[in-house]
């Protein structure tokens, strides 16, 4: 009887629970590995600002209904708002991830560090992959019939340089490091991009700040 193929899943956002599910259903075996302490992705919104891990602001609504963005077999309740707080899209997460016991096959406050060719992938298609354990700082390997990598695309942030910028004195931030409109009050900001963050902040600020001006670049 042919061994139940082992596959890795980096991330525990809605792809990597939506992956696990997947597996499941297809008679695999997931081992889902999470960075942090707590699945939802970029929607588990984080005081801090962790290098390698998606963010949103504090006041972030999604920008898509509930009815667009459900998974299709497990809609969100009807009392949850059509647009939905990411605190709400967190808990919508949760519960998906519990009605089909998902957390189970996650190991939280594991770092994938690198994946690589195992030494018989030709014969068997198989990957090393070799993870750190954040809490006991200790790395090991494991080895995986696949591996899905469910990490998003907004882990890191795209930071255009500007002439002059490096002789600028004021604070330079990107929007991925915003979390809230502390520390704004009465001052001048410059907001460079119209997509969807530099909007969300152009609105939250322009109450607390003394001058907010909008650079469109296209």
């Amino acid at each position: 009887m042919e061994a139940t193929k082992r596959i890795c899943i980096a991330g525990a956002g809605p792809s990597g629970l939506a992956s696990i599910k997947a597996c499941l259903e297809e008679d695999l075996q997931p081992v889902c590995f999470e960075k942090t302490n707590q699945l939802g992705g970029l929607w588990c919104y984080r005081e801090d600002d962790v290098e390698g891990v998606g963010s949103v602001m504090k006041s972030t609504i999604t920008n898509t209904s509930k009815e667009m963005s459900a998974f299709s077999d497990f809609p969100p309740p009807k009392d949850f708002p059509v647009y939905m707080h990411n605190s709400c899209l967190l808990k919508y997460f949760e519960m998906y991830a519990e009605n089909f016991d998902l957390v189970r096959h996650i190991r939280f406050r594991h770092e994938i560090l690198e994946v690589a060719q195992n030494h018989d992938f030709d014969e068997t298609g198989r990957w090393k992959v070799t993870v750190r354990d954040i809490e006991k700082d200790v790395h090991f390997d494991e080895v995986f019939d696949g591996v899905m990598v469910c990490t998003g695309h907004h882990v890191f942030p795209y930071i255009p340089t500007f002439l002059g910028l490096e002789t600028f004195k004021g604070k330079v931030l990107h929007t991925h490091s915003y979390k809230k409109p502390d520390g704004y009050d009465g001052k001048k900001v410059v907001i460079v991009g119209v997509g969807n963050s530099g909007g969300d902040v152009t609105v939250e600020l322009s109450q607390t700040a003394e001058q907010v001006r909008l650079k469109l670049f296209f």
